[in-house]
């Protein structure tokens, strides 16, 4: 049984991913090709927003709008300690000081509680000016934009939406990727909408930032490569991950209902042995992880050492939350700081997650668990 079965996925468009991959041959613009433009074009207009810059992958998709918003040393960035590094990694590479954000023990996304809190303390303070909150959408659930962008206005501090997990994931009528002022994601292979490599892509409404994104992209260019106007990176996607996207993409709409068709039936199968993940009324998850809560630490590791002597693979994201990570000792967290994000850290584990998981393997995996 696979985790992510991306090979029942490529059969369906072996074909036309393959004719896909001979036009980027036959044409030789393996560099900003025109499959660049035409994937941005789609991905905006899915999204609802009027702007998709693509980029080399989900770290620069997150670092890009922060080297345009010219964040550095001084400034404050809020984040959840439970996400990949990449999220508060960016942060740091730019010099700026990452503050984390205790998470909402049901969604697992950042508590906007907890957040108005953060950002009061560091203006109080007076050390750091607060420039950012990066929310994440956790295992493809959007965080609560509607609290995080009251309270963005409140303290007149930017979004930038980390829908590294979320894309295709909803709340009402709005898509993951519009949330905020500008959103990124990621099209690494076990995204729900992944290529065949790295790659990623920002989303925005606001004209100015798509021309210092498309600037940053590469090299800070201005009129040409030769004219660099700001320090940029170089953070081209290639044409031929592109190209996968864009046939990838034609399954993808189907791809989030039969994702939600899977989560639903491990929901009804899965007994009060574990807590199963919560969706709010509105909300629409992509399933990027199906995620579970044992009893504790002790309990998880015998659920899945017996998944694993039954052939089933699972996963844990994340054992470690990021202020516990050695990368950031320099912020001087304490153990007990974020005692929600520690406590999911030691309970909670993944199951196979895809939109091609059959019934039946399903009832097996459950019935593993409940047993």
């Amino acid at each position: 049984m696979q985790f992510i079965d991306l090979a029942k996925q490529q059969s369906l468009i072996k074909a036309n991913l393959d004719k896909r991959i001979q036009d980027v041959l036959a044409h030789g613009k393996y560099i900003m090709g025109p499959e660049i433009k035409e994937m941005e074009a789609q991905l905006a207009e899915y999204v609802g927003v009027k702007h998709c810059v693509s980029c080399s992958s989900g770290t620069d998709a997150l670092l890009m709008p922060l080297m345009a918003w010219d964040v550095g040393p001084g400034d404050a960035v809020f984040t959840t300690p439970f996400t990949f590094i990449a999220t508060a990694e960016v942060i740091q590479l730019l010099g700026a000081t990452p503050i984390f954000v205790d998470i909402d023990p049901k969604t697992y996304n950042i508590s906007p509680e907890l957040l108005d809190v953060a950002i009061n303390q560091v203006f109080e303070k007076g050390e750091l000016n607060p420039k950012v909150i990066i929310p994440v959408d956790l295992f493809g659930l959007p965080a609560d934009y509607a609290a995080i962008e009251l309270i963005s206005k409140k303290y007149d501090i930017k979004i930038l939406e980390d829908a590294a997990q979320g894309f295709g994931g909803q709340i009402d009528d709005r898509k993951a990727g519009s949330f905020g002022d500008a959103a990124s994601t990621s099209f690494f292979p076990a995204k729900p909408l992944g290529c065949y490599g790295d790659g990623g892509a920002i989303f925005t409404d606001d004209d100015e930032l798509y021309e210092k994104l498309v600037s940053v992209r590469v090299h800070g260019k201005g009129g040409d490569k030769y004219d660099n106007i700001r320090i940029g990176l170089n953070g081209r996607m290639d044409t031929l991950q592109a190209a996968i996207v864009l046939e990838k993409f034609t399954l993808f709409p189907n791809e989030v209902k039969l994702r939600n068709e899977v989560a639903a039936k491990y929901n009804e199968l899965l007994s009060d042995r574990v807590v199963i993940p919560e969706v709010e009324n509105g909300y629409t998850s992509v399933w990027a992880q199906y995620s579970i809560l044992a009893k504790d630490a002790d309990d998880r590791a015998n659920l899945q050492s017996k998944l694993k002597e039954a052939g089933i693979p699972s996963a844990v994201y994340y054992p470690k939350p990021l202020h516990q990570q050695t990368a950031f000792n320099h912020l001087d967290y304490q153990d007990g700081d974020f005692p929600v994000s520690e406590e999911m850290s030691q309970r909670i584990f993944s199951l196979p997650m895809h939109p091609y998981l059959e019934v039946s393997d399903i009832e097996t995996i459950c019935g593993v668990i409940n047993g």
